[in-house]
């Protein structure tokens, strides 16, 4: 530790830190616009300026390290100054030297209100200009179809330059010219490629890089702000969904170090339209052959007949990837009642609950990730199944200290690793010791054998997954304060699901099987638009979305989306999140569970609770880990003991990718015209500025 002294109050700092994490560390506030905790340090906006004393001048306090400050004649701590008149001068100088170019757009621009140099120029600015010469004009560049420019306002601070380069992991942004003429651009001003771009917008300190879905829709003080969880994938960012009215008019990122730190995917960002598009808001009934209007009452009377008619044997259910716990539970809860133990989630048949969940959860923790020295991917792109998890692997990969080995898909995963085959045959060969890489894994000291959807959702699934939990014991992967068996899901309802037993009970079918010709009288699809019912099925749609789902239905009833609900989701990690109702579905529209306790009265078959507290209380009796809310109930790793000896025979065919298309994995999403775009952009089709 080394001790300074900081507007006359002395504190000891890491020796590494720089003067403006000393400071700020002391209770100054220190303004910036390039520096940015999780970039490298550019240290040219010079915004940060402190006096050092016995300096000639002001130093860049983001580029001035603690250990390069002398200490005093006679050998007291070295002197720092935040609020001296040089400061005070020096800061202004710099004030006035950025908004010598700078438009007065401050009225029409998407940043007022949230604008870092608003702020700074209500501290610094003055109220006049010595700029007598015309500003200068740069014309604004095509991002793509989620960023907007305008580029007369960039400061370059290059803060978007570096985050693409060292987050997203793919350097698309740079530099051009010298001076007056240097401008901020992507080469030859095509599309962005990463699933992370939209996180430039809320870096950029300016107006410059703005939100084109947003542009021009509403100001940030007429908007109401709700917390909630992102449910685009497995792991759970934590954003804040900003409404007016009725209506979601953006969903931005909050700071949760354990899970996302400050980023979120560009799907969870931009499928806010989708949220008003295509929905579902009153029931429909198949008549003739054709789909319907019809009221709650007729559509619980036509379930109710079919389900009278058939054996509770015959009645089964599957769960979608955006379901929460509640409705979940609602759900078995009702099936239990009938008769049935023929329940599933989408994409889930690899997997036995009865194991316990350190068989399938990610052990390591998210954050974990940044304390492994080894990691092997199997059957799993991440950065299309988990683009923030992805980003924290590239994090830790950065540092030097992480190798990475991939049996599946040969793709860009925006960092190096050893590619060892495609499918499950190179798993056998790796763990037979017929690749190098298994010494990597046996001497690292926290390895990570991360399995993904390509592989759990083959017919071998279960069979790759014992396969894959045997390597991670044979590799000393599970020890005292280690668990290096990681399952990466891609739906956020699946670890909720296998926490609740929502999976076949004894003698129960499995989705596949339910979706066999003949394996069922009557389906209940809790938002399962992924599967393909035969006909001769009864299929019951609780969803959102006129999708795949709602087209095959015989009776649709409008459920709520998860802005619309207040309910609680298990991450891939095993962390139990809670979703907040930010605004209410529209039409005739109910959340999932209401829906499920009102058919269950005109069944016959009334479930036990009438309200959401009193369902909840009915959960926490079966599962009472969920009421622990941002909490991790660590799994036991007897359970991946039990799964390692499970075996079972693997195919020899290549993994194939779990997600065609990262922008269309849901029906929220493939109802989001923005999604569409960027789908074609990605398709390989990149429009340039003259197009």
């Amino acid at each position: 530790m080394t001790k300074l002294i900081i507007d006359g109050k002395e504190i000891e700092v890491p020796a590494e830190y720089t003067l403006l994490q000393a400071c700020e560390a002391a209770g100054a506030e220190i303004p910036r616009f390039c520096y940015h905790e999780r970039l490298s340090i550019a240290g040219n906006c010079r915004m940060c300026l402190v006096e050092v004393k016995g300096g000639p001048k002001p130093v860049a306090s983001c580029a001035w390290g603690v250990r390069d400050c002398r200490p005093g004649p006679n050998g007291e701590p070295p002197q720092i100054s935040t609020r001296s008149p040089m400061v005070k001068k020096a800061r202004e100088g710099v004030m006035e030297f950025l908004l010598i170019n700078h438009p007065l757009d401050c009225p029409i621009c998407d940043q007022g209100g949230e604008c870092d140099l608003q702020d700074q120029a209500m501290g610094y600015g003055v109220d006049t200009s010595r700029f007598a010469e015309n500003k200068r004009a740069v014309e604004d560049k095509y991002l793509g179809a989620l960023v907007k420019t305008s580029m007369n306002r960039c400061i370059q601070c290059t803060r978007c330059v570096r985050f693409s380069a060292e987050i997203c992991g793919a350097p698309e942004m740079g530099a051009t010219g010298r001076g007056e003429d240097m401008e901020i651009t992507t080469y030859l001003e095509s599309a962005l490629t990463s699933e992370l771009q939209g996180n430039l917008v809320d870096i950029c300190p300016v107006g410059a890089l703005t939100s084109k879905p947003y542009a021009f829709a509403a100001r940030p003080w007429e908007l109401g702000k709700t917390q909630s969880i992102d449910v685009m994938d497995a792991v759970g960012s934590a954003i804040r969904v900003d409404t007016r009215g009725r209506e979601v008019m953006r969903i931005l990122p909050r700071v949760n170090e354990a899970v996302n730190e400050e980023w979120i995917s560009d799907k969870t960002r931009h499928i806010v339209d989708g949220l008003r598009t295509q929905r579902l808001d009153r029931p429909y009934i198949r008549q003739d052959g054709a789909l319907r209007p019809a009221s709650w009452r007729d559509a619980f009377a036509a379930i109710t007949a079919k389900v009278k008619q058939a054996d509770g044997k015959r009645i089964g259910a599957i769960a979608g990837d955006l379901a929460a716990v509640e409705e979940l539970f609602a759900l078995k809860d009702l099936l239990s009642k009938l008769g049935s133990v023929n329940m599933a989630v989408q994409g889930g048949d690899a997997f036995n609950p009865a194991r316990g969940r350190a068989s399938y959860i990610f052990n390591p923790t998210i954050a974990g990730i940044e304390q492994a020295d080894a990691l092997l991917i199997v059957g799993s792109n991440p950065r299309k199944e988990a683009a923030i998890l992805n980003a924290r692997i590239r994090k830790r990969w950065r540092t030097g200290q992480l190798r990475i080995g991939v049996i599946g898909e040969n793709a860009d995963l925006t960092y190096e690793y050893d590619y060892l085959g495609a499918g499950g045959e190179s798993l056998a060969d790796l763990a037979a010791g017929r690749n190098n890489f298994r010494d990597v894994l046996k001497n690292a000291s926290n390895p990570i054998v991360l399995v993904g959807a390509a592989a759990t959702s083959r017919p071998d699934g279960a069979a790759i997954l014992a396969a894959a939990a045997k390597l991670a014991m044979d590799i000393g992967g599970l020890k005292d304060g280690w668990n290096g068996f990681a399952v990466l899901h891609d739906a956020a309802s699946r670890v909720g699901a296998l926490d609740l037993g929502f999976a076949p009970g004894k003698g129960g079918l499995n989705a596949a099987r339910m979706t066999a010709p003949g394996g069922l009288d009557v389906l209940f699809s809790l938002g399962a638009d992924e599967i393909k019912a035969p006909d001769g099925i009864f299929l019951v749609y609780i969803g959102t979305h006129g999708d795949a789902g709602a087209h095959r239905a015989d009776v649709i009833l409008p459920g709520a989306a998860y802005t619309e609900k207040t309910g609680l989701y298990v991450n891939t990690e095993g962390r139990v999140q809670m979703a907040n109702r930010a605004g209410f579905p529209p039409g005739e529209a109910r959340e999932d569970w209401a829906i499920i306790r009102a058919l269950s009265e005109v069944l016959g078959k009334t479930l036990g609770y009438d309200s959401l507290p009193a369902l909840r209380q009915a959960m926490f009796r079966t599962a009472p880990h969920l009421m622990r809310i941002d909490q991790i109930e660590a799994g036991d790793s007897r359970a991946i003991r039990e799964l390692a000896g499970s075996g079972g025979g693997i195919e020899k065919s290549p993994f194939k990718a779990a997600i065609d298309d990262y922008y269309l994995t849901n029906p929220i999403a493939r109802a989001s015209a923005v999604m569409a775009e960027c789908s074609r952009l990605a398709s390989g089709r990149m429009l340039t500025a003259a197009e």
